[in-house]
């Protein structure tokens, strides 16, 4: 999503408190997302998927994989910070929009969430 920042633009303080997963194809790492639980509230941050290898289900799978992942810590809610642009693929997971947006680096941005 940040192709073009340096690798301390993406890393969060806490990332040592989130779970992360990585989808491979062979050797080749296509797809990350990490996820962050806080009791029964969850949120999934740095999602991304290679722009070559976007629209073939990549992302699709990840996300379907960490809201079963999410559910079997006990989550009831889990949310992220999604570019207004991809939120119609949200969406198709069942979140939905909240009243909180945002602009960060030229990209708005909106809060979804979805319970579980």
């Amino acid at each position: 999503m940040w192709p073009n920042k340096e690798y301390d633009f993406i890393k969060l303080k806490d990332d040592d408190e989130g779970i992360h997963f990585g989808l491979f194809i062979e050797k080749n790492l296509i797809s990350v997302i990490s996820l962050f639980i806080k009791n029964d509230d969850a949120q999934f941050r740095k999602f991304a998927t290679l722009q070559q290898e976007q629209g073939k289900g990549y992302g699709t799978a990840l996300l379907d994989f960490i809201l079963n992942e999410a559910e079997s810590y006990g989550v009831k809610r889990i949310w992220c910070n999604a570019r207004k642009n991809k939120a119609d693929f949200y969406k198709k997971f069942g979140f939905v929009e909240t009243n909180s947006t945002y602009i960060k680096e030229g990209k708005s941005f909106v809060i979804m969430e979805k319970y579980l």
